[in-house]
């Protein structure tokens, strides 16, 4: 799905209005769901990654960069996903040399090249399987929203251009709950570029002056000043396609042509063929959510403009993520005693 530009904080109108009894019920559904489900403690620490729209946060960076890092401290840290767009029910172990988009979803396929990482549709047993297999912390991909798993830290990804639309829930806007609800079980916000939208102004007149909001943008990877004056076709399937086509025109590429698709798009050859061809002679660029779901012979052929996330202040992440693994460390030491 391609989020309606009436979702965009900048072309808010009569739809928006129209749909806002329907925005307040899905709210008042979400809500009462929390009030109600008594949530399943992990015999783990968990630490959820989530957002509060609809797609297009940069929430996988920040999960990947947040899984290397407890690595780095010598924690072993396993990732459990819904898989979205896979057809797997689990708890299934990705392996990227087996499994594809189709079968556990494009983001676990991404992450796992990185994380040992697990698909699951019930998240409890996703994250049952990872502790089974030996897992210290489990990092949650998304799940923000469901209130069936307890979650030890919350960490909440808010893209900076972007912010919170026109701040109304779906199918008004593109929240999935009310700004203050979903602030409100925040351990952390992480803001990704230029605050445009006044992101951490909101955050503060909604009352959340205590709230960790950390600054960071999405850098992408690799030899990119060879980028500069080429010209390049591109082409993305995800939450909001021209950041993608921004990125590259702020490298120095010249874009000969772009093509836009829904996020998580199954690409057929035919497209992908049909890109080619508009191409011509220039190189084909797409994100690396989207080169795992082409058929490998046409990975061969589309080239990759990765990112990492890349903090403001890398000592404030990390002064955050330590208590987490003191705590852990410490509780090891117990049991040991024990």
């Amino acid at each position: 799905m391609r989020a309606p530009d009436f979702w965009d904080r900048k072309t808010d109108g009569l739809l928006p209005t129209i749909l806002r009894p329907l925005g307040c019920m899905v709210a008042g559904i979400n809500a009462m769901r929390r009030r109600t489900i008594q949530p399943w403690q992990a015999p783990v620490p968990v630490i959820c990654v989530g957002n509060l729209v609809a797609g297009g946060a940069g929430k996988t960076p920040v999960v990947i960069d947040i899984v290397a890092r407890l690595r780095g401290r010598g924690i072993d840290v396993h990732v459990v996903s819904r898989g979205y767009g896979g057809s797997e029910l689990g708890p299934l172990l990705v392996n990227p040399d087996i499994h594809d988009h189709t079968q556990v979803g494009d983001e676990p396929l991404l992450i796992a090249r990185t994380a040992l990482t697990w698909v699951a549709k019930e998240r409890r047993q996703g994250i049952e399987a990872a502790a089974a297999a030996g897992a210290q912390i489990v990092v949650m991909d998304d799940g923000y929203q469901n209130p069936s798993v307890a979650k030890d830290f919350s960490i909440l990804v808010v893209d900076g251009g972007y912010g919170f639309g026109n701040g109304r829930v779906m199918p008004a806007g593109p929240l999935r709950e009310r700004i203050p609800e979903g602030l409100a079980r925040a351990d952390m916000v992480v803001l990704l570029g230029a605050d445009e939208a006044d992101v951490w102004g909101r955050i503060q007149r909604l009352g959340f002056k205590n709230l960790d909001v950390l600054r960071a943008k999405l850098t992408p990877l690799g030899n990119v000043a060879a980028l500069k004056g080429q010209s390049v076709y591109a082409f993305a399937g995800i939450g909001r396609p021209e950041k993608f086509y921004d990125t590259l025109e702020k490298l120095g590429c010249k874009l000969a042509g772009c093509k836009s698709f829904d996020d998580h798009h199954p690409y057929t050859d035919a497209e992908i063929l049909t890109i080619l061809s508009e191409a011509l002679d220039v190189p084909v660029y797409t994100t690396a959510k989207d080169h795992v779901r082409l058929s490998p012979h046409h990975q061969k052929r589309v080239r990759v403009l990765g990112v990492e996330v890349t903090w403001k202040d890398e000592n404030a992440i990390c002064s955050v993520l330590m208590p987490l693994i003191e705590n852990l460390k410490s509780d090891e030491s117990l049991k040991s005693d024990d």
